[in-house]
């Protein structure tokens, strides 16, 4: 299951993690990011042990979604070492995410 990333809890799953780390950035009312969540459901549990796969809820954690310059959901960042190191804006396949996480194994 992916991992709930709050204000309370990103400094921690996301900037000090040892693994790489893919963030949903999504809002409830958003038809895409519905039809991406499944995608990133299975993602999580793919990379359990390899990598991070979280959710940032824009309307719950606005002060993320802003530090990051959130325009447009789903927008998924991709973290390595605590730096942004890709993204992606949109929805896409399940495959494509994989490719991404995997490049940074």
């Amino acid at each position: 299951m992916a991992v709930i990333v709050s204000e309370s809890n990103f400094e921690e799953i996301v900037i000090n993690s040892d693994k790489p780390v893919m963030i949903d950035f999504w809002a409830e009312w958003c038809g895409p990011c519905r039809m991406l969540a499944p995608y990133v459901e299975q993602l999580a549990a793919d990379f359990e042990d390899k990598a991070i796969v979280g959710k940032v809820d824009i309307e719950q954690c606005p002060d993320i979604a802003n530090r990051y310059g959130i325009r447009n959901i789903p927008t998924l960042l991709f973290f390595k070492g605590g730096e942004l190191v890709d993204k992606h804006v949109g929805v896409t396949t399940k495959a494509a995410l994989a490719g991404k996480l995997n490049a940074l194994l």
